[in-house]
Formats: structure tokens, C-alpha cells, sequence
């Protein structure tokens, strides 16, 4: 995709996070449905999307919890494209996609608000002597056009392509970022990123795509693409070449959200909120 098209994409999303906020700064009172003999936010909260969210979402709604210890929150981590499916169907509160929506999804009714930016990661094996590639080369691997790591100064072994499910927001990114949607030629089709991890991990010769917010795994390193790092920083001046959005999606307008979803967005939009995203590794949304 362009990256002026990728552009627009993200100002909409900012632009309606930015209405979004604006709808719960105009709520009177904490927000939640309140006991009615303490005024203390009480109900639960259900979350479904994107595993590469885990981290986060978990870490929002640990501290979410300890919060307002009346409220329940519980996360799925089914995939984007399911966590959208579960929100346009009133089966979740709040869906989880690291993708923009599709026509047909926004269609539906619901909207996606960008609260943070990623970038996705290739990693390799940690006996891979190969510390970076291009872009050009990247797409050459996934398409089955260089099948050895010799071809890109490594040893000669061959190329494990690793990737994600069909339905994975990390997958539909990584693939339209580089402009080979359809076109992949995978070993291993993984239904988390944590199973695309260990296989990668565990697997000699193999690369394989993940969120920042999961670089953690001793057994794999990333690799530099375009002779850049992929670091939040570079996320942020956007020199990384593979970002994508981080959407919480909703059904219907902001301000006819339920007073604890309207809640949940507040506790993300403050202070300690955007901590939490730049401590699981993001660039929260501007």
C-alpha cells in the first residue's frame, strides 16, 4: 500500500479517537455503572481481537482491575478479524485488530480508534548469522524467489517461512506493507504469535514475523530491514519501514458506548494508560 493511503488510514483513526475522547471528557462522574450506594464503577468488560495486542491489552487490564476492583475485564485473544466479527455481532464490548478495517467491516457499524503504533519484526533463528536484509529481499523470501540463507550471506541452509493464519491482523499487514497479499509461500501458518515465536526458535533457518511488543525471546533477534532497526523510536520518526496501527474497535458512535467502555477509553487516554503502551513496547497515538 502507498504510503500516502497508509497515512490517511491513521489520521482517520486518530480522528476519531480524538472524537472519542471528546465524548467520555464530556461524561459527568467516573464512568462505569455505578453501586448504587457507593458511586463505585462495577460490571465487567469483554475484549476479543488481536494476539499481538496480548501484552498490552493484558497490562491495561490488570491495572484496569486494580482500579476499580468492582469491574471484571476479560480478554480473548481470538485474532483481528474475529474480534471485529465479535464486536459488529454484540458478542464483545471492544475488539482488538492490528490492521485497518475493511470497507465491509466499517459498513457493519463499527469504527476503529487508533491507540497505538507497531512495527512488525522479522525474526530469525538465534544461530542465523544474517542481521539484516531489504525489503526487496524480504519479499523475495516470502514469495519463494530466494529459498536459502547463503543467497543473503548466511550459511546454506534453507529458508523456514514462518507466518500467521489467514484472518491475523499481523499477517493482512505484513503482507500489504510489502505488496505480496496472496502471494506467500509459508511453511508454518500459526494461529499466535507466540507459536510463531517457538517455531522460529526452535526451527534452524527459519524467519518469521511478530510484534515489537513481544521481542523478548532470547532464542531469536530481529533483523534490521533497510539497514534500520526496528525500535519504537523508528516507529515513531516513521524510518521503519513495517508499522501498522493498533485499533480498539467499537460498535455504533463513541458517545452511545456503554459508561464502562466509556471508562476503559478515558483509563487509556491518561497518563498512566499511555505509560502502560510505552512500556509493552508501543508508540502510543498521537
Amino acid at each position: 500500500m502507498r504510503k500516502r493511503d497508509r497515512k490517511i488510514r491513521r489520521l482517520q483513526g486518530v480522528l476519531l479517537w480524538t472524537l472519542l475522547l471528546g465524548s467520555l471528557m464530556g461524561c459527568a462522574g467516573p464512568g462505569g455503572r455505578a453501586d448504587s450506594a457507593r458511586g463505585i464503577p462495577a460490571g465487567s468488560l469483554h475484549l476479543a481481537g488481536s494476539s499481538s495486542m496480548e501484552k498490552m491489552t493484558d497490562a491495561l487490564a490488570e491495572r484496569f482491575m486494580e482500579r476499580y476492583p468492582e469491574v471484571t475485564v476479560t480478554v480473548q485473544f481470538t485474532g483481528s478479524s474475529a474480534g471485529i466479527e465479535a464486536v459488529a455481532e454484540g458478542n464483545a464490548d471492544i475488539g482488538n485488530s492490528s490492521r485497518n478495517l475493511t470497507a465491509q467491516e466499517r459498513d457493519r457499524g463499527v469504527t476503529g480508534c487508533v491507540v497505538a503504533l507497531d512495527g512488525i519484526a522479522l525474526c530469525v533463528d538465534g544461530a542465523n548469522p544474517v542481521t539484516g536484509i531489504t525489503g526487496q529481499q524480504l519479499a523475495d523470501i516470502y514469495t519463494g524467489k530466494i529459498t536459502n540463507w547463503s543467497s543473503l550471506g548466511g550459511g546454506d541452509v534453507p529458508i523456514v517461512l514462518i507466518g500467521r493464519e489467514a484472518g491475523s491482523g499481523t499477517r493482512e499487514a505484513f503482507e500489504e506493507l510489502l505488496g505480496i497479499s496472496g502471494q506467500c509461500t509459508y511453511a508454518n501458518e500459526l494461529d499466535s504469535t507466540g507459536a510463531v515465536l517457538a517455531r522460529i526458535a526452535s526451527t534452524p533457518g527459519a524467519i518469521g514475523y511478530v510484534s515489537f511488543e513481544v521481542l523478548e525471546e532470547p532464542a531469536v533477534h530481529p533483523l534490521a530491514l533497510d539497514g534500520i532497526a526496528p525500535t519504537p523510536e523508528n516507529v515513531r520518526t516513521g524510518k521503519y519501514p513495517l508499522s501498522r496501527p493498533f485499533l480498539m474497535v467499537i460498535r455504533g458512535e463513541p458517545a452511545a458506548q456503554s459508561d464502562l467502555v466509556r471508562l476503559w477509553f478515558r483509563f487509556l487516554a491518561s497518563q498512566e494508560g499511555q505509560d502502560i503502551l510505552e512500556r509493552t513496547g508501543l508508540v502510543a497515538a498521537d
